[in-house]
């Protein structure tokens, strides 16, 4: 009976505050949510009264009235907007709290491995004012890693990288803790970016954000298409010559063109990573291969770019959207005897 109060009591949770996404991880319950980090938010009298945050709050980007807007508090995988964040966190929180919980719950939150101890605080301060008893953080390439369920204890090379919304992750994993790792300012972002410029370059044509993300998701790839063009898709956006409305066919082939600078960026890291890296451990990867984790890694052939440029096996994690969650997840069931993993206290 007493073990049943006390789970209504605290509702421990293990955060993965994405740049593009936030999930939840509920201890005993798994994955409870699964939403956008967006919000919109009023302004009234200088200070940001919430309207709505995640599914929401995405469907309004780029359509708010003037009274209103919608944004994303987090960039290159850090808070960029500390008040709006926190008022998120506090949103995804009470959202997986079915019941009003008697105790504040412990919070395990990821970060880059390449945060400053400045962004390390934010996040922490953030979790904290949103109603944490306990914040403990995590980095994100180690909790991609325990996820994605590679031998991090063994003494021999696990080699991860996580390419989130605002960072690519790459490290290599030994004894239970980092050997080497690298952050890089590129990932989901930085690709629709570079799809945006591209198609205001060669086709005069402006697209937002949102069309971006769903030309990467339909057509996106790494590698060109070997019969020239590939798979297509009509899209629309405003003529940069005359101002009006247009529709366009865009190819494959012309994203792959677009996602070339991304791509290399990502390759670059990883060769950097292997260069880098003690010989004895650049021979268990050799053996054991490159895993692929975080949204990124969803990208048509970027397995296959990877392979060809490094010479080396490179896999994708079962399900690489939810590998950061579900390594933060593992070791909230766990603190007691997972605590090593944590990233120093800030």
């Amino acid at each position: 009976m007493f073990g049943k109060l006390f789970s209504l009591m605290s509702t421990d949770m293990a955060i993965d505050l994405g740049t593009a996404n936030t999930l939840v991880y509920v201890k005993g319950h798994g994955v409870q949510l699964d939403e956008p980090s967006v919000v919109a938010y009023v302004n009234q009298n200088g200070r940001k009264v919430v309207h709505a945050v995640g599914k929401e709050a995405k469907m309004m980007l780029g359509k708010t009235p003037i009274y209103m807007e919608a944004v994303r508090p987090m960039r290159d995988g850090v808070i960029a907007d500390f008040e709006v964040a926190e008022e998120m966190i506090k949103r995804f929180i009470q959202k997986v709290q079915v019941r009003r919980s008697f105790i504040a719950p412990v919070i395990i939150i990821c970060v880059p491995a390449g945060a400053t101890p400045v962004e390390r605080r934010a996040i922490h301060q953030s979790a904290q004012m949103a109603g944490a008893r306990a914040v403990h953080l995590i980095y994100e390439p180690m909790a991609a890693a325990i996820g994605a369920g590679l031998p991090i204890d063994e003494p021999s090379g696990s080699m991860v990288v996580d390419i989130g919304g605002g960072t690519t992750e790459v490290a290599v994993l030994s004894l239970g803790g980092l050997v080497y790792s690298r952050s890089v300012r590129v990932g989901g972002d930085k690709m629709d970016d570079a799809i945006v410029n591209y198609l205001r370059r060669e086709e005069n044509l402006l697209i937002g954000e949102a069309s971006a993300e769903r030309i990467k998701k339909e057509i996106g790839t790494a590698k060109a298409p070997e019969n020239g063009k590939g798979m297509s898709l009509d899209i629309r956006g405003r003529d940069l010559m005359n101002g009006v409305p247009k529709e366009i066919e865009i190819t494959e082939a012309m994203v792959s063109r677009a996602l070339a600078e991304p791509v290399t960026q990502i390759v670059d890291s990883v060769k950097t990573a292997l260069e880098a890296m003690p010989p004895e451990l650049a021979a268990d990867i050799v053996d054991k291969g490159i895993v692929l984790t975080g949204g990124g890694a969803l990208l048509r052939n970027l397995d296959v770019v990877l392979r060809e440029r490094t010479g080396l096996p490179v896999t994708v994690a079962e399900d690489p959207l939810k590998c950061v969650v579900l390594g933060s997840g593992k070791v909230l069931e766990n603190l007691e005897k997972m605590k090593g993993v944590l990233a120093p206290e800030v």
